[in-house]
């Protein structure tokens, strides 16, 4: 596990020591960053499933001004750790431990507006609806923000929902990503 490009391209990652998440591969990373990108002027990116950290570290890398790491586990957090002291940019990163849910109630406490998001949550305990919901109803998106959902490839997301418009829509064998794009109307 890499980062695929940007500044810090080429710097291995430290993958999380637990049987409890699934690393988002190098493929499906380099993918998703070039159908929304592949490189960005600033911006803020949230990643609420975190993991080792390598989809919101790669978006910094690619010229996202900051990201916001969160994962629940403990070894999660540790990971994300390490692989930020390696590229020597934490001012770039707020990294939280917490569940979903609650985070999300504090970003928006907090103020907090995202450009870009990434989910990808457990694929058992998949609620990428309700989640994006909860972005909107908690006011934590810029207009035009994008939201990049990462799913098993038996999990069919809507192309319409509500404000929220998908963009695009590819397979990668087991895993399918869906991009929306957030606007008001």
């Amino acid at each position: 596990m890499r980062i695929v490009s940007g500044k810090y391209g080429g710097i291995r990652l430290t993958p999380v020591k637990s049987d409890k998440t699934r690393p988002t591969t190098d493929k499906v990373k380099e993918s998703l960053f070039s159908m929304t990108g592949p490189y960005y002027d600033g911006g803020v990116f949230l990643d609420l499933f975190a993991g080792s950290g390598a989809v919101g570290i790669e978006a910094v890398s690619r010229g996202m001004t900051k990201a916001v790491l969160v994962d629940k586990q403990f070894q999660a957090i540790k990971a994300i750790k390490e692989n930020v002291e390696k590229i020597h940019a934490a001012d770039q990163f707020d990294i939280i431990k917490g569940n979903a849910e609650t985070v999300l109630k504090q970003l928006a406490d907090n103020q907090q507006k995202f450009d870009m998001v990434f989910l990808d949550p457990p694929y058992k305990k998949q609620r990428i609806i309700d989640t994006i919901d909860s972005l909107f109803e908690l006011g934590l998106l810029n207009d035009d923000a994008i939201i990049i959902c990462e799913t098993d490839n038996q999990t069919d997301l809507p192309a319409t929902h509500g404000l929220f418009k998908a963009i695009k829509q590819k397979n990668y064998g087991l895993t399918n990503l869906t991009i929306y794009r957030f606007g008001k109307e």
